[in-house]
Parts: C-alpha cells; structure tokens; sequence
C-alpha cells in the first residue's frame, strides 16, 4: 500500500469515528449503519423533513475531512434518522459538494466513501437537471437508468490516482451503474400512490459547471443521447459503486434547456435590425433562482415518493 493509499483510509476512518461517536453520545445506536444514503439535491433538501423519529444532525464542519457546502439551497450537514412505516434507517447528505465549488473530486466524494466504510450498502442520489429530451418538461421527474460522464472522457475521473483497492477494483465496471432493482421498486411505489406527475426513465449528462451549458453544447448532449444535463450526481456514483454500493439516482427537471442557436449579426446587417431588435424573443435565460424554485414546487410530491421508495428498502 503506497502512502497516498494509507494517508487516504485514515482520512475516512478518522471521519467515520467522528460520526459514530457522535451517534453513540445521542443513545441511537441503531442508526450506526444506516441501511442508505440519501444526497439531497438543489432545491430538495426538503426530503430530510421526512424522517421520523429522533434525528441527529452533524454539521460537515464538525466531521473531519468534511468540506463546506458553498451553493445556496445546500445546508451542509448529515441528517440521521428513519423513514417510513419500517422505520428504515437512513442518513441524508443535506446539501452535496460539487468540483465547481473549487473542490477536487477526492473530496466530492469523500462522504460517500466514509458511508461504505460505515457499511452503507445502498445510495440515493437526488439532483436539479435541466431537461434536454424536448419531451421532458419543467416539474417532471426522471429516473436515471444511465450516465454520460464528459468530464471523465475528457480525463478528469473521480478514481483516477492510486486505486483504494480495500473499496473496490482498479477497473470498475459502470453499465450497471443504476441499480434496476431499486428502480423497479420506485416506479412500483409511484404506481401504488398516483400521485399525478410525469416521471421518465434516462440518461443524465454531467458537466462540472458552474456556468450552464451553451445553446450548442445543449445540442451536442441532445445528439449523444443524453436526456438531462446537470452539475452533480456522477462522481458519487462512479465512487458509490466502485466501493460495492447499489446506486439509484432521481433528477428532478427544473426547466427545458435553451438549445436554439443564438441570433446571428450576420443576419442583423442584412436584415437593418438592431441587438435589441434580434434578441427579443431570444433573451431566455436558465437561472439557479429557477432551478430552487421548481424544487420547491415538487417538493411535497418527491417526499412522498421517496418515503414510499425508501420504505421498501
């Protein structure tokens, strides 16, 4: 085991500790090792006033190796408590760290690797995404059932460096990277509810941000076949099912992606029209404010259905 390898399991050990400690001072032992991890989105924190029960809350700042959520919407702590009629342990990530916040990947997904050293076995990871299929609309929902990890085609991937071969395998497999099982599970939970909001099934495209995507890069994830688009989600995954942990992930569509191209100057000369002239039916514009509010607005309808989800775990 080289020195980078061993720096690393102490890190996450020394973390680990932290929690159980605090776990064992509140009396709750039982929720020593949650039975999932829950990462709670852009505007879906929400899901953490689901849990019953007593709850333990632990601010990152008070977990070694932990770093500061920085985005508005992400509270930054862990949340202990239990769903469902099952009462089913869980822990959720109130508010996720993302690579544009200035952080590397390693400590993206740091809490992910201290969940599997907890012996967590599944993980339910929740995101804001813009919708890109032209049939998906602001307010839907969409199951992931795939990834298309630009950043890591592009060389930038959460496992590259030395392998933490205690967690999992140097060349991990991703093509079943969306567990079916759960996803089965969730699509039966939605049916026995009828809650009355479009859910689909597909691929969620991950781009670091912050910035959001260009009218042609829109048009390039629509042609490679991605469904949605979003800053967040794939590290954790990529890490979560490396270290053995069964993955399911939900997008809630927060707006359709703009992907017209913008107006052209060329076309403004020839045609005597001003900037302003051009642009006003074309000043559309994605926004974080957005995104905050279509989780607000879905928010009752996503507690409900993953109280359900989780309850069958």
């Amino acid at each position: 085991m080289c020195f980078k390898e061993s720096e690393e399991y102490n890190k996450i050990n020394v973390a680990k500790q932290a929690i159980l400690n605090t776990i064992t001072v509140a009396g709750e032992l039982a929720l020593i090792s949650p039975k999932a991890l829950i990462i709670c989105g852009s505007g879906l924190g929400g899901i953490a006033k689901i849990l019953k029960g007593k709850t333990i809350k632990i601010p990152y700042a008070d977990i070694p190796g932990f770093c500061q959520s920085t985005v508005p919407g992400h509270i930054g702590c862990l949340l202990f408590g239990r769903i469902g009629e099952n009462m089913v342990p869980v822990v959720c990530m109130v508010g996720r760290l993302h690579y544009y916040e200035g952080y590397n990947f390693e400590q993206v997904t740091f809490p992910v690797r201290v969940a599997a050293s907890m012996g967590i076995k599944e993980m339910i990871a929740t995101n804001a995404s813009g919708g890109v299929n032209e049939t998906y609309k602001a307010g839907d929902l969409m199951v992931i059932s795939d990834h298309i990890n630009i950043p890591g085609l592009a060389g930038s991937h959460p496992l590259r460096g030395s392998n933490l071969s205690h967690f999992g395998p140097r060349f991990p497999a991703m093509s079943d990277a969306y567990d079916l099982e759960l996803r089965i599970l969730f699509f039966k939970a939605v049916r026995k509810l009828g809650i009355n909001r479009t859910i689909h099934e597909g691929i969620y495209t991950y781009c670091c941000g912050p910035s959001f995507e260009t009218t042609a890069e829109c048009r390039m994830i629509r042609m490679l076949g991605g469904d949605s688009v979003g800053m967040s989600t794939v590290p954790e995954i990529i890490v979560a099912r490396h270290a053995g942990m069964r993955c399911f992930g939900l997008s809630l569509i927060t707006n359709s992606v703009l992907s017209t191209p913008p107006p052209s100057a060329k076309e403004a000369i020839s045609k005597g029209l001003t900037a302003m002239e051009m642009l006003k039916n074309g000043d559309e514009k994605t926004s974080h404010a957005e995104v905050l509010r279509e989780g607000q607005n879905a928010s009752d309808d996503v507690n409900i259905i993953m109280e359900a989800f989780v309850n069958t775990l």
